[in-house]
């Protein structure tokens, strides 16, 4: 075997080949051809010179000449030979590929060079400009379905209340209002009174185990919880269940939080759709809640949990974030550990908290980050606070192309001898543009008056931009990632089991990206490697970047493994455009007459104190994390 592959590959170079297929190609081209049972690994017919000219076709190489074609056929069949010994280990999803991603430009100590306070005195959040009040009695508990939690924190430690009503009082609001949202999969009931007792009990007894002692929250149920079911959103995934608590669920026990539910995700981290229907936007509930976060942002928008987990590899804390008017926030790579928690592409993969203000995603994430043996991917450290920064002394830029006024809209024109099928699809795509243009226009005047507000903060905006690189070239690293983690699912075919199955779901995906050339995967991996310096680079220049909530951003941030926060930035009013009658889940700016805008912050790997600092300044100035969508 390696003496037939190095021939393979000597062919390949003295023939002039510079991109070697994927062997998946050629893989699918002859089992189509393959006329035994396909679990007869010797029946199985050989690869020939014509399917070589199909797989170069597919791999945008060649044609080759016989003699060349010739001279690969021995390797072609004895590479594919040795798939089977690997696909033979049934490898699970938790093991990753033997490489890791750090998005660090070059090998250089992490900088945190904030001063922090690690003591906080009760109540450290709260301020005079609060309009939280006590209620007196228990009986007013839902009053605090929508409290922050230092306002609980301070409470439970005041033994104001107990943990015990704060825990039955949530688990209450996700059985009322799960039916209209959709948002959880498994409440974990007997778990979380069990927790909270013990929350009391110790608070009692004066062990105090810190802000999140006793505090309701949920878990996007990618992330594994002993005892119940984990099942990734995913048909066919109903009854897994895992025998370890992940490790962001071992850290939150550990601070005393409790576990109230898990949370829903669009299957396989795609999306608001998952097995058992559709997650709503709590702002209009005609409408899915994004993804694939889905269930952990309605959940919070509605004052079901005090806070949740979420996860990001392409915008799947923003975009839920954004429809339900939450704030979100995505760590630099690496800066939380996933061991235990579903795997969809090993170097993208991020957990963050979603909550209602920029101080709970603080707490959070102080609680979350660190070092984690298991997780080779995790950072050598953990997240502080930096709550002494003069966030006045940042220097602040903001994305100029991404505010600036969008070109005039270019519509398709008739073309010569068109059918009345051909004309109608034009006519459609000309109005549905022109929708999407109405749209964009409108919200862009949430984006200029946050630049105004920030300018009346006495904030010098410095324009940047994103470096000119093909980002959307990058996406198929993702796709391939993902049809490895799930590559079983492919080749028995229960990817039919999912619940979408459109060109622009996971089946597809998973099927294309098994004919994407294993050489042009190294490549785009090149190629992000310009992405961390360039992207790193207008770092040395600014401390924070405010960004529309784009897709151009969420790309290039996320391949790059940047930090964002993502902050509700007003409500649309009664004169916003109309939603489109059908939510294609594509759009997160969709939402209408008073649902959610949002503002994005990004900083430097590792400086997610300056971004609190700053995105928290800025939100105390505005107040939008104060608004609530009406349920009943």
């Amino acid at each position: 075997m390696i003496f037939n592959r190095r021939a393979f590959l000597n062919a390949c170079t003295r023939a002039g080949i510079a991109s070697p297929l994927l062997p998946g190609i050629l893989y699918a081209l002859a089992a189509q051809a393959q006329d035994a049972s396909p679990a007869k690994t010797e029946e199985r017919p050989k690869i020939t010179p014509e399917m070589i000219d199909q797989a170069a076709v597919l791999a945008g190489i060649g044609p080759f000449p016989a003699e060349q074609k010739q001279m690969m056929l021995d390797g072609l069949n004895d590479q594919r030979s040795g798939y089977d010994a690997i696909r033979a280990l049934n490898l699970p999803n938790s093991v990753p590929p033997a490489y890791v991603f750090h998005p660090l430009p070059a090998a250089k100590p992490i900088d945190q060079d904030v001063d922090r306070q690690r003591s906080r005195p009760l109540g450290w959040m709260a301020g005079s400009e609060s309009t939280f009040t006590l209620p007196r009695t228990l009986s007013n508990i839902e009053d605090l379905a929508f409290a922050t939690l230092d306002q609980l924190g301070t409470m439970l430690q005041l033994r104001k209340i107990t943990s015990l009503a704060l825990t039955q009082m949530y688990l209450d609001r996700l059985k009322r209002y799960d039916p209209k949202l959709h948002f959880a999969i498994t409440l974990t009931e007997e778990r979380a009174i069990a927790q909270a007792k013990k929350a009391d009990e110790e608070i009692a007894a004066g062990k105090y185990r810190g802000p999140l002692h006793g505090i309701p929250w949920g878990a996007k149920d990618l992330l594994a919880v002993k005892g119940y079911p984990t099942t990734w959103g995913a048909g066919g995934f109903e009854h897994q269940s895992f025998d370890e608590d992940a490790t962001v669920v071992q850290r939150l026990d550990a601070a005393g939080a409790v576990l109230v539910a898990k949370l829903t995700l669009g299957a396989l981290a795609m999306g608001d759709k998952w097995f058992g229907g559709r997650t709503r936007n709590p702002w209009n509930p005609a409408q899915g809640s994004s993804g694939s976060s889905a269930g952990s942002a309605s959940a919070v928008a509605a004052g079901c949990v005090a806070f949740a987990i979420g996860s990001e590899t392409l915008g799947s804390i923003s975009s839920p974030s954004t429809r339900c008017g939450c704030t979100g926030l995505r760590p630099t790579f690496g800066l939380v550990p996933r061991t235990g928690a579903m795997a969809l592409s090993w170097t993208m993969d991020k957990l963050g908290p979603i909550c209602r203000s920029v101080d709970d995603c603080s707490l959070i994430l102080e609680a979350i980050s660190g070092p984690d043996s298991a997780d080779l991917s995790a950072a050598s450290v953990r997240y502080e606070p930096a709550r002494n920064l003069d966030w006045h002394k940042l220097r602040i830029g903001y994305l100029k192309s991404e505010f600036d006024p969008q070109p005039p809209l270019k519509l398709k024109e008739a073309a010569p001898g068109e059918s009345a099928e051909e004309a109608k699809k034009r006519e459609d795509h000309n109005r549905n543009a022109q929708a999407a243009r109405a749209r964009r226009d409108y919200d862009r005047r949430y984006e200029q008056a946050s630049l105004d507000k920030l300018r009346s903060m006495g904030v010098n905006l410095i324009p940047v931009d994103l470096p000119k690189l093909p980002w959307d070239a990058m996406i198929p690293l993702l796709t391939a990632e993902a049809a490895a983690a799930f590559d079983d699912l492919t080749r028995s075919g229960r990817d039919k089991l999912l619940t979408e199955q459109g060109p622009e779901d996971w089946p597809n995906d998973f099927r294309i990206a098994r004919l994407y050339p294993a050489v042009e995967y190294i490549q785009a991996n090149r190629a992000r490697t310009l992405a961390v310096r360039q992207m790193s680079a207008l770092f040395d220049q600014v401390d924070v970047i405010v960004t529309p909530t784009t897709d151009a951003q969420l790309i290039a941030t996320n391949f790059s493994g940047h930090p964002a926060l993502i902050l509700p930035n007003g409500l649309r009013g009664a004169d916003a455009p109309r939603p489109p009658e059908i939510d294609d889940g594509n759009h997160d700016d969709i939402g209408g007459p008073g649902t959610p805008v949002s503002l994005t912050f990004l900083a430097g790997h590792y400086q997610e104190a300056k971004l609190v600092a700053f995105a928290g300044a800025y939100q105390q100035a505005t107040g939008f994390e104060k608004f609530h969508p009406k349920l009943d």
